[in-house]
This record gives C-alpha cells, structure tokens and sequence, in this order.
C-alpha cells in the first residue's frame, strides 16, 4: 500500500496539484496500441489515489484522448482534477508531423474543441506543445492570457522551452509551469532552464522520468517495438545505443534492489528528489504500473544513494539523443 500523493504548489502562482502527475499520452498514442477500457480504469485508479494532475494534448490521438480523460471523469467533482493541455502540433488524417501552429487564433480555435471534447467550462493549465518559430512567445502568451481573462482558462504553462523564451514569456503574463523531459539521463535542463524556471517562481512538471520506458527495469534488448510506436524511431532504443543505456539501467537495479524496490521507483524517486518545485509526470498505461509509480512516493534517497546513484548514471552518460533530429530540431529548450 502507498500513501496517498502530497499536494504541491506549481511555481508560485500555479495551482495547487498532487506531487506525482499522470501523463495520458500513451494511452491514445504514440506508443502502440493501448486498451482503452484498461487505459480509463487506470485513469480512475491514479484518482483514488489522490493523483489530481492530469495531462494531455489535443493532438494525443487527434482528441481521442481528451475523450478518454472525459470518461474516466464521468461522475468525479470536476474541481478535484487539474486537467494540463498542450495545443499547437499540427498533424495529418495519417498521424504526420505537420508542425507547430501557436498563433493567436488558432490558440484560440483549438481550445474551444478542447473544451468541447473534455465536457468542461475551464482548463487548468494551457500550454502550446512547442515554441512556434513563426510566432512571437508573447503573441501565444497574450492570447491565453485573453482566455485567462475570459474565464477559459485558469493558468498559463509552457513546454520545452529555452531560459530566453521563459524569460519573455514570463514578462508578458504569469507562468505556472515548464513541461519539460527531465529523468536520469535526460538533464539538460539543469544547466540555464531549470535555474531560471527556479528565479522566475515557474514550477517545473517533468515528462519522460523513465525516459520513454528505458529506465523502468522492464525494457530488454530483444523486445519488438511496433509500427505505430516511435520509439522504434528513437536514438536511445537502437543499436548499440540501446545496449549501452540498458547497461546504465542495470547498474540502477543494483541500487534498487539493494533498497527493496523496483528500478522504475528508483528513477521516479531521483527526479522527485530534484526539488519541491518539480512534479514528475508518469506514463502509466495500466493500473498495474501506476502502482509501481506510485510506489516511488515512499522512497526515500538518502545522501549516499544519490551519490551512487550518481556514480552509477552520470549526467550525460546516455547514448543517443532524446529524440530524432528532426524532433530535437523543434525544442527550443535544447538550443
């Protein structure tokens, strides 16, 4: 049994969340398929357990999802959820990768289906997916902030962005919250982001904390990967590459089974440990992993296993880039 989830606060204006979020993406896509009856039962699984954040894109499936997150809050006080939304990913009838669209009408247009989809009057926190490169931050920043004035939304957040595009956005409204990849071997963000986040008061929600399901003691060197699952696209899951980040997990199973508890829980738990102001997404697709996620929240590192934790999977010590170039291309976090 674990205990229930503390409440946090994202950065200094957000609204008030459980300390673990849950990231629905892999049940609508991306990742192969998915049992959606599995998928809104785990969805009402991580709400009893005091899981309030909850998010998503409007892309995730082209809506599919925010219709799942609809089901599985049938009959729930809509006022104990947080419901996080991502726009702006452009995406053809084939699932193509069309770009990125922030620009003020269009933000506007796709939170109205959101609302639409999710059978809700407000968003917790709205958020474009990437930085549009044709439009200024704080174009995409002022039309929240209209839907903000206008009762649409309650908080405005960002997603992978650089320290610069931070700044400028947290000069044109209050930011809640950076949504970016943050795990074990993904640490980018420690160097300009993650300390300018901090000096602005923007909390940080980390997605990716086991890194796409490399770092939960479950992947292996010979697992199939699908047609419709792009991670089969992935630099860290090919190769050499792969072989090498899963001799970086087994170096983290020797620390975790030391301390009794499962790989996954271990990297979970290190991220939480990163700071207060960061909230750990995780990716849970069936009730059985969220109770090893939640799981984590008992964890406790102590000053010694996060020195051999560090020992055993130092900052940089992955193979391969957290996506394929022409993704990595998008993040302006990463330039």
């Amino acid at each position: 049994m674990t205990t229930r989830p503390a409440r946090t606060k994202l950065g200094t204006i957000g609204p008030t969340t459980s300390a673990l979020g849950l990231g629905c993406m892999g049940m609508s896509d991306l990742y192969g398929p998915a049992d959606e009856t599995e998928s809104i039962a785990t969805l009402r699984a991580a709400l009893d357990a005091g899981v309030t954040l909850l998010d998503t894109g409007d892309f995730y499936g082209m809506g599919h999802n925010e219709l799942l997150i609809h089901d599985a809050l049938r009959g729930r006080d809509r006022a104990d959820v947080q419901i996080s939304v991502k726009f702006g990913a452009q995406r053809g009838p084939d699932s193509s990768w069309l770009g990125y669209d922030a620009s003020p009408a269009a933000t506007k247009t796709a939170l109205a289906y959101t609302l639409r989809r999710l059978r809700t009057d407000y968003i917790d926190i709205y958020r474009p997916a990437r930085l549009d490169p044709n439009v200024p931050i704080e174009e995409t920043v002022g039309a929240i902030a209209d839907l903000v004035k206008a009762g649409y939304v309650r908080h405005i957040g960002l997603s992978e962005v650089g320290a610069d595009t931070l700044r400028r956005a947290a000069a044109a409204h209050p930011i809640s919250d950076l949504q970016i990849e943050y795990s074990l071997i993904s640490r980018s963000l420690e160097h300009e982001v993650l300390p300018t986040a901090r000096e602005l008061g923007i909390g940080i929600t980390a997605y990716g904390v086991l890194s796409r399901g490399l770092l939960s003691g479950h992947w292996t060197n010979d697992r199939a990967i699908g047609a419709t699952d792009f991670r089969g696209f992935s630099p860290r899951f090919q190769g050499d590459n792969l072989t090498h980040n899963l001799n970086l997990v087994e170096a983290l199973r020797t620390i975790a089974e030391a301390k009794g508890v499962s790989v996954a829980q271990v990297a979970i738990a290190w991220v939480a440990s990163r700071g207060e102001d960061i909230v750990p997404l995780v990716g849970a697709r069936r009730r059985d992993r969220l109770a090893e996620a939640l799981g984590a929240l008992d964890v406790t590192l102590t000053q010694a296993d996060l020195d051999a934790i560090e020992a055993a999977v130092p900052a940089g010590a992955a193979a391969g880039d957290r996506y394929a170039a022409a993704q990595m291309a998008h993040l302006d976090s990463e330039h």
